[in-house]
């Protein structure tokens, strides 16, 4: 029996960091490395154990300034001569690391380019699409356009094609629809499977999703189906040109420091925006783009949750502080609800309604609909006051893009000011009293 000539595997090399080009970018390299092969020195620059290295790539690949280079040995490079002049098509061994297969959802790390285009999902009850749907669509816009890819809009419901069409408007250039009877009511189990199925037939690189109750719940279990990383409640998006990956800026750590967050190796790139964080586009009239109808296969006999009955809540006496155009919110400052009192008078005066923070929450002084921040609720007010709070990121990020702020605090280094465009040094005791006495002399009339 005639022996087939033994196959040559192909050298995988090892990295090595090209001297003064490493310009510390936060140790992606190191993040990328399966097998932990390297590690950070003083100066932020990677230090490679050759020992451990697999020639995997990851690290060059994922390195923005081009500093990381694959090195060959003589050998090796003798062997590469060789293969590339028989033409052959040996391939490396798999490494121990990499060895898993590519799980069939989310899209292995070779099959990434397959996935493209900016993707928002049109949030609705009762055919009424939620604000922030139009607003991921007005991010997502500038997103797609720096990638140099498609907007699409897609929605899931009965009768909802007419969303699909005004999506068009927000910016869209692609909606994809998917209606049915079973769809009417939002169900974890109907949605899931309607926007997976979607995903996966088309591959968008970039699935984005309000941070409401319902966009929380979905949200989670599509990350999850698709085995993909997913970031929640981001305050910023962008995207990293060179490296073509979605930037998710979230807080972290309790709200002390704002994390950047990377989904390097799995499609889609996943994130949650809470309402009225990125502002709304103008809607543009007479905007049109291309409709995709796609059928949905569940029976409703296939889905064990059903929908009894929607109650609506109460209105009445209901407080909505993300439409007011006007907010006065008191902090831990204010010692007492006792003392609310007195920023409701202000409130009354000039047309606003009275908010707080986190810490006016947690000793009971307001509501949980009043809160401002990152655990409460992001607000966009016209004139934000801001009384005897001392500005803590968990608060900021719910309130730094409000049109006007006055933060009125004893503290003159207070953190609140350094987002204010009027600071008052001063206690808060004396300053509102004789605030609300000035406005009752004057006979001002302030309209929102």
């Amino acid at each position: 029996m005639e022996q087939k000539p033994k196959k040559i595997k192909k050298p995988r090399g090892k990295a090595r960091l090209l001297e003064g080009k490493c310009i510390a970018c936060g140790a992606r390299c190191q993040m990328s490395c399966p097998v932990d092969a390297i590690e950070m020195n003083d100066k932020e620059e990677p230090v490679i154990d050759a020992g451990k290295c697999i020639g995997c790539t990851k690290c060059v690949k994922a390195c923005p300034a081009d500093a990381l280079e694959m090195f060959f040995t003589p050998e090796e490079q003798a062997l590469l001569k060789e293969l590339e002049a028989q033409g052959a098509a040996a391939e490396a061994d798999e490494p121990e690391a990499e060895s898993k297969p590519a799980a069939a959802a989310g899209g292995a790390e070779s099959n990434i380019s397959l996935w493209k285009g900016v993707w928002v999902f049109i949030e609705q009850f009762e055919g009424h699409a939620h604000d922030v749907s139009w607003e991921l669509l007005g991010k997502g816009r500038i997103l797609a356009d720096d990638l140099g890819v498609e907007l699409a809009a897609f929605v899931l419901g009965e009768n909802v094609k007419n969303l699909a069409q005004e999506s068009f408007g927000y910016g869209a250039d692609k909606a994809y629809c998917m209606e049915s009877p079973v769809l009417k009511h939002y169900r974890t189990e109907s949605y899931l499977r309607g926007t997976v199925d979607l995903v996966n037939k088309f591959k968008p690189e970039i699935l984005l999703m309000g941070a409401t109750g319902l966009g929380r719940d979905l949200a989670g279990a599509v990350a999850t189906d698709l085995k993909t990383g997913l970031t929640a409640d981001c305050t910023q998006l962008d995207i990293d040109k060179k490296m073509r990956i979605l930037e998710q800026t979230r807080p972290a750590f309790g709200g002390n420091i704002m994390a950047t967050i990377l989904t390097e190796t799995r499609r889609p790139q996943m994130a949650s925006v809470r309402p009225h964080v990125m502002p709304k586009p103008e809607f543009q009239q007479g905007r049109s783009g291309v409709l995709i109808e796609e059928p949905f296969t569940m029976q409703e006999d296939d889905i064990a949750a059903k929908v009894v009955e929607i109650i609506k809540a109460s209105k009445e006496n209901a407080v909505n502080i993300n439409a007011a155009k006007i907010l006065v919110s008191g902090g831990r400052g204010m010692l007492s609800k006792e003392n609310f009192a007195r920023l409701q008078e202000l409130a009354d005066l000039i047309g606003g309604v009275v908010s707080g923070s986190r810490c006016a929450f947690d000793e009971g002084w307001i509501e949980h609909a009043r809160q401002v921040g990152q655990t409460g609720k992001t607000v966009h007010p016209k004139l934000y006051i801001a009384c005897a709070i001392s500005g803590a990121i968990q608060h900021l990020v719910g309130m730094q893009d409000s049109e006007y702020i006055i933060a009125i605090n004893k503290d003159k280094s207070a953190p609140i000011f350094e987002v204010a465009h009027l600071g008052i040094v001063g206690d808060v005791f004396e300053i509102i009293p004789d605030l609300i006495e000035k406005i009752k002399q004057s006979g001002a009339k302030i309209v929102a």
